[in-house]
């Protein structure tokens, strides 16, 4: 076992860690956050993505010692003062939330996409997406939702 610090959505955060743990169960059972779900514990679905240092990883393979110094948000970073983002209204609005189980995964890797290509095409949609799987197979509600955001988040609206 080891104590980790890092700065969990906004917040400087300790725990006490196992070599072994990935971020996601740390996430789930030293901090209550279950929006990051681990669903194939390979990172093969995206269900279980978080950003560490900005830069979306599947948390089901990330070992929760490599975060020790380093900045993990997760969906529940996002809202700031109850204020949903442009990306998570867009996917409420298009539908695209179906179950929810792989929603949270899709959104931040949304927001990196927007943050790379701020106007996307499907095909670049899909193509950056193609790691995160719905059950529910919502695939034209988000990829609606994303350029539904993109056009938001290009027009400089909220």
């Amino acid at each position: 076992m080891r104590t980790i610090n890092f700065t969990l959505n906004g917040e400087q955060v300790s725990a006490h860690v196992a070599e072994h743990q990935s971020i996601v169960e740390v996430l789930r059972d030293r901090f209550d956050l279950f929006g990051a779900r681990e669903s194939c514990a390979q990172g093969l679905c995206g269900c279980c993505t978080v950003l560490v240092d900005g830069t979306a990883v599947s948390g089901c393979l990330y070992l929760a010692a490599f975060a020790d110094g380093k900045k993990v948000t997760t969906i529940e970073g996002l809202a700031q003062n109850g204020k949903l983002t442009p990306i998570q209204e867009a996917f409420l609005e298009a539908g695209a939330a179906q179950c929810g189980f792989c929603t949270p995964g899709f959104v931040l890797m949304a927001g990196q996409l927007l943050e790379a290509h701020p106007d996307p095409d499907d095909d670049e949609i899909r193509h950056y997406l193609s790691g995160n799987l719905c059950r529910c197979a919502a695939y034209p509600e988000i990829i609606a939702a994303v350029k539904l955001a993109a056009g938001r988040l290009r027009a400089g609206r909220t």
